[in-house]
C-alpha cells in the first residue's frame, strides 16, 4: 500500500472490525432479549416488565445499529478514498465528517426510529413485545 494511503487503509481495517463488533453485540442483545423474555415467561413476571425489557432492548439495539451505519457509510467514504489515491490528510475524519452532516436532534431521533422499524432489527422483539401484550391482555 502507498504511503498516502497507509493512514486510510489502518482507519478502513480499524472501521471494519468495529464494524463487525457492533454486529456481535446487536446480535447478543437479541440474544439477551430472547432469553430474558422467555425465562421472564417461565418465572411469571409480570408481562408488563417482559414488554419493557423487549422495548428497551429494542431501543438499545437501533442505538447500535445507528452507529454501526455511521462506520459503514465512513468504510465506503474511505475505499473510494483509496481507490481515488487521496492524500494521507483525509484519514480519521469519522466524527468531523459526522459532525457536518449531523442533523439536529430530531433528526438523530429519526435515524434510531428508522433503524429500529428495519425488519432485520424489528425481529424478535416485535414479536416479543405483542405476545406480551397478548398475555397481558388475556389476564
Amino acid at each position: 500500500m502507498p504511503h498516502h494511503t497507509a493512514a486510510l487503509g489502518h482507519e478502513w481495517s480499524t472501521l471494519q472490525n468495529n464494524y463487525e463488533q457492533m454486529e456481535r453485540n446487536a446480535l447478543l442483545v437479541k440474544l439477551a432479549a430472547v432469553v430474558l423474555c422467555v425465562a421472564g415467561y417461565a418465572l411469571g413476571v409480570p408481562y408488563e416488565l417482559i414488554g419493557g425489557t423487549a422495548l428497551l432492548l429494542w431501543v438499545q439495539e437501533s442505538l447500535c445499529r445507528t452507529s454501526q451505519a455511521r462506520l459503514g457509510e465512513r468504510i465506503v467514504r474511505v475505499e473510494a478514498l483509496v481507490k481515488n489515491s487521496a492524500p494521507a490528510s483525509s484519514a480519521c475524519q469519522l466524527h468531523t465528517e459526522w459532525l457536518a452532516s449531523r442533523k439536529g436532534s430530531a433528526g438523530l431521533l429519526g435515524e434510531y426510529a428508522a433503524h429500529a422499524l428495519r425488519p432485520t432489527v424489528a425481529f424478535p422483539y416485535a414479536v416479543l413485545v405483542v405476545v406480551a401484550l397478548a398475555a397481558y391482555s388475556g389476564q
